[in-house]
């Protein structure tokens, strides 16, 4: 199906050449009192046009689509070829013949001063020529002839401008609409990589403290009801209210803080005051699950420090934590790939992230702009 726009295109040329000679008629009409308006001259001139209009149509929802949809180049100007060739045929067949006026007849009491004598020069026949061409037959193809086979070309190129123009915009338009939709799959797959990686370690803490801490394993599940209420209504979408994630984050590390004892310092410094602005959900966690999962050691003190900071419309988050003595060997992983993956297709270039990894600490820092 051709583009609306297109088609607006094509009625208004071909409409503002049909009512040309109408106007040019009008304006001659007015300027000359002696110039009476002929429809029969407008219908010699709709008459040229029509031809071309035929070839046009043909040209438009046959032949071109060949071209610009079809990729079959040799068809295509294979059959222009013969249309061009047929139209000069039948424009070097069709041309106007001379019409030579009569002589106005002679009436007593009027005499026709100038106007005779230009009448008796477009009746005296031509005198004879002498020379090399004298007597030769006029040629075939004359110069209106070429001139209209000109205009024809021009005609059908301007026509597969204009299409594969349009082509080319839905083919742009239909690519961004996929990238948008394969990034809105990306985007889902990795929060649905995401949830079940974080309930994942939950579960395994609160697995923990049942035996050990029972009100403590209650007051865990309390927390972790709150958290999946998050995950459930807010974990779907693009964004979130800053403060619901902040709380988030809060209510994550009050679950993390009853499992472990004094032995590990667990710093959290959140912004007392929440702009209005909006941050992708479950985008921070990730690395405070990995400095809970990787920092904690069982033999000597350790520490967890997370800070957020507001800036104008940037948004500063650093994690350090302490390095256990035996790193967790448990596979996985697959958090902090997702979150890079994340950034990457949310804030493209937009984004800054440093992780150092020295031999005592482990500290991440990240930029990312406000919504």
């Amino acid at each position: 199906m051709q583009n609306r726009q297109e088609n607006i295109i094509y009625l208004t040329v071909w409409g503002l050449l049909f009512a040309a000679p109408l106007l040019s008629l009008y304006v001659r009409t007015v300027n000359d009192a002696t110039v009476v308006f002929d429809w029969s001259e407008v219908f010699v001139v709709w008459r040229k046009f029509a031809v071309y209009l035929v070839l046009f149509l043909v040209h438009n929802f046959l032949l071109a689509p060949l071209l610009v949809h079809g990729h079959k180049r040799v068809a295509y100007f294979s059959i222009v070829a013969v249309v061009v060739a047929v139209f000069t045929v039948y424009q070097c067949n069709s041309r106007p013949e001379k019409i030579h006026p009569r002589p106005l007849p002679a009436r007593e009491g009027i005499e026709y001063p100038h106007d005779r004598m230009d009448w008796e020069e477009v009746i005296t026949p031509p005198p004879h020529r002498e020379g090399p061409g004298a007597g030769l037959p006029p040629p075939i193809v004359g110069e209106r002839d070429i001139m209209a086979v000109v205009v024809l070309i021009l005609m059908l190129g301007a026509n597969l401008g204009i299409k594969g123009y349009f082509r080319s915009r839905n083919d742009r338009k239909r690519l961004a609409e996929l990238e948008h939709e394969n990034l809105e799959q990306q985007l889902e797959y990795l929060r649905y990589q995401i949830n079940p990686h974080f309930f994942m370690n939950t579960l395994n803490n609160i697995h923990a403290l049942v035996d050990i801490d029972p009100e403590k394993a209650k007051d865990t599940i309390l927390e972790l009801s709150k958290m999946m209420r998050f995950v459930l209504y807010e974990g779907n979408k693009q964004g979130v209210p800053l403060s619901r994630e902040m709380d988030f984050i809060r209510h994550y590390v009050t679950l993390m803080q009853l499992r472990y004892t004094d032995k590990v310092r667990i710093t959290l410094d959140l912004p007392a005051e929440m702009p209005d602005r909006q941050i992708p959900p479950l985008i921070l966690i990730t690395f405070i699950e990995n400095a809970f999962k990787h920092g904690v050691s069982y033999q000597r003190e350790s520490f967890i420090e997370v800070k957020v900071g507001l800036e104008k419309e940037l948004l500063t988050f650093e994690c350090r934590n302490s390095k256990a003595d035996k790193p967790n060997e448990m596979k996985g992983g697959v958090g902090l790939a997702n979150v890079r993956k994340r950034l990457g297709l949310l804030y493209g270039n937009r984004y800054a992230l440093c992780i150092n990894n020295d031999a005592d600490v482990y500290s991440v820092e990240l930029n990312i702009p406000l919504s």
